[in-house]
């Protein structure tokens, strides 16, 4: 019975991976279910996506990315593409005609996120059977199933970015595993391209992705069908993703997405290593010299068309760092969150660089070893830089499974066949839950806890309340409006209702998103007055407790947004009624 299984699991793979795909689904959609429901977008960019697609479907150009119902008229910079509002927007128009405008939406922000899951399922898969065994998928589904931090980038409602990035990241391990020269180079570079067409986030691990194939050509030489379709792919579909997706705005030198600045040393570096790889050269040293002359050529050419992009790409002010960026959960360093979550998130992705090396190890001299070198690099490369921004952590627990998964397939050959049943069970459970980070996991669960303040107790139930769609319902009764309003509520406020906001926490946005701080922040009422005249808002909008007021309450606690939360509201503005259940405190400017 269990070779018939274990013949299954082998010989019908891919049926295996569709059965997979759909539980993971049922339960996703379960979990999810009353976010369904209600459309709960929780986060900004998830509400800022969905503006997006909105603005496409309404007639706005398929290259023109601005964000009208921010900053209007002129609307808020967003330094997105289309790639990922494609199949959020394909199911809407399929849907909508059948069961209207609101299940259609439903049903896109539902699907689309694990539509990326399955993509990073398969590419998980076929890169499990090519490095470890045929059979230790289901191990490594097991594994992914336990990466929480990266689970939650395919949950439904999940509509942004990242999950699309995921699973390219892994295609392109995927693709190193591959040992089909040419199709593994073609896999890696179309993985690079769509991943850097969507955002630079991955640039760092798909370049080292890409080195890594320029290395084993030096090694070796037999490597050149690999390099040679990996030059070609990876400029032929960048430039495709420039020209097909890259905004009008993005057509401009900017660093923060692919533009000129970073499509022509592709183009270059493609035409390089095409030529270096179609050469016949025997010796290493000569093949070394080369690349490091290419790469020379490429970063000259780099540095010299577009020095203004050597350092930050954001190229946002001091001011706006100090008040604004340094203060997003999401780019504070690892170590910051409470012990007990960064445990949790760290576990996994530590286990899988240890994983990982031992498969370089074990894996030394055969044609494994160079795949197995990379994913090492590339996963110790992203825990590190969860000690930078801890938005690092998924794509830390994505490539730490590989290497978990390789432990536990070891540790449960082992555990498996022992004769004691106490080992096969007791044993073989313990060797998984230690692989893949739920024993960290649920030991810090058993562990004290700082409570709660009550302070943060009602942060939460702000940030909860007011960005609910029966919450926002009481604001669509009113006319539409410019409104300033918190810089985190925005993006909600614009994605569900009428209304437009002066400021999306987008850095393209940085003076509108200043002029927001400052009106908040200072002691004189004339700055925020000054700000909805120049911005032409005609209302003042809060959320009493919501996380960005406490920053303002913190660092000025006599400033502006104090002052109304107390009562003190200037006569220029002239309370507007609300229901008595509402979170919010909305005024109308009169003077």
């Amino acid at each position: 019975m269990e070779d018939r299984i274990i013949a299954y699991i082998d010989r019908h793979w891919r049926r295996v991976f569709w059965l997979l795909f759909a539980g993971a689904a049922i339960y996703m959609l379960a979990y999810k279910w009353n976010a369904i429901r209600w459309l709960s977008l929780s986060d900004t960019d998830d509400n800022i996506r969905f503006a997006q697609v909105q603005a496409l479907l309404n007639g706005q150009s398929w290259y023109d990315l601005r964000q009208y119902k921010l900053d209007p008229p002129l609307g808020a910079n967003i330094h997105w593409t289309r790639i990922v509002d494609l199949p959020i927007a394909a199911m809407i128009l399929v849907v909508q005609p059948i069961a209207g405008s609101f299940v259609a939406q439903q049903v896109a922000c539902a699907v689309a996120p694990m539509l990326a899951f399955g993509a990073t399922l398969w590419a998980l898969i076929l890169a499990v059977r090519r490095l470890i065994a045929p059979t230790a998928y289901p191990l490594a589904f097991a594994m992914l199933m336990s990466a929480q931090a990266a689970l939650f980038m395919w949950m439904p409602t999940r509509i942004d970015h990242h999950g699309w990035q995921l699973a390219m990241l892994m295609l392109a391990v995927a693709g190193l595993a591959d040992p089909q020269q040419r199709r593994g180079g073609v896999t890696v570079a179309v993985a690079t391209a769509i991943s850097t067409g969507i955002g630079l986030e991955l640039l760092p691990s798909m370049a080292m992705a890409g080195a890594a194939i320029v290395l084993r050509w030096i090694w070796d030489r037999d490597e050149a069908q690999r390099l040679a379709t990996y030059a070609i792919a990876l400029g032929g579909s960048t430039a495709i993703a420039f020209a097909g997706f890259a905004s009008y705005d993005n057509r401009q030198m900017v660093c923060d997405a692919l533009s000129p600045v970073y499509l022509g040393p592709i183009l270059i570096a493609s035409a390089l290593l095409y030529v270096v790889a179609m050469l016949r050269i025997e010796s290493r040293a000569a093949r070394l010299l080369l690349a490091l002359a290419a790469a020379g050529i490429v970063a000259a050419a780099f540095a010299g068309f577009s020095p203004q992009c050597l350092g930050r790409p954001e190229h946002i002010s001091p001011e706006l760092d100090r008040l604004w960026f340094r203060n997003i959960r999401e780019v504070k360093p690892l170590y910051t969150k409470p012990w007990a979550d960064a445990l949790s998130i760290a576990a996994l992705p530590v286990v899988g660089v240890i994983g990982a090396a031992v498969a370089c190890w074990r894996a030394r001299g055969t044609a494994l070893g160079a795949p197995w070198a990379t994913i090492t690099l590339l996963a110790a490369f992203s825990t590190v830089l969860m000690l930078w921004q801890s938005r690092y952590g998924p794509q830390a627990q994505l490539l730490g499974v590989p290497g978990a998964t390789m432990l536990a397939w070891l540790a449960l050959r082992f555990t498996l066949d022992h004769p004691n049943a106490i080992i096969r069970m007791g044993g073989s459970t313990l060797a998984f839950l230690a692989c893949s980070g739920l024993l960290v996991e649920y030991g810090v669960g058993y562990l004290p806890k700082t409570p709660v303040p009550k302070s943060r107790k009602a942060v939460e139930t702000a940030n909860r309340r007011c960005p609910t769609l029966p919450a926002l319902h009481m604001l669509s009764k009113i006319p539409p409006a410019t409104m300033l309003t918190l810089v985190d509520l925005s993006p909600r406020l614009i994605a569900m209702t009428g209304h437009r906001a002066i400021a999306g926490p987008y850095h393209r946005n940085a003076a509108a998103i200043l002029d927001v701080h400052h009106a908040f922040r200072s002691l004189d009422p004339e700055v925020a007055h000054d700000v909805m005249v120049r911005h032409a808002a005609t209302m003042l909008l809060l959320c009493p407790g919501m996380s960005e007021t406490t920053l303002y309450a913190a660092q000025n606690p006599k400033g502006f947004y104090e002052q109304l939360i107390h009562g003190q509201v200037p006569a220029w503005l002239q309370p507007v009624e609300l229901p008595a259940n509402a979170p919010f405190k909305l005024w109308r400017r009169v003077g």
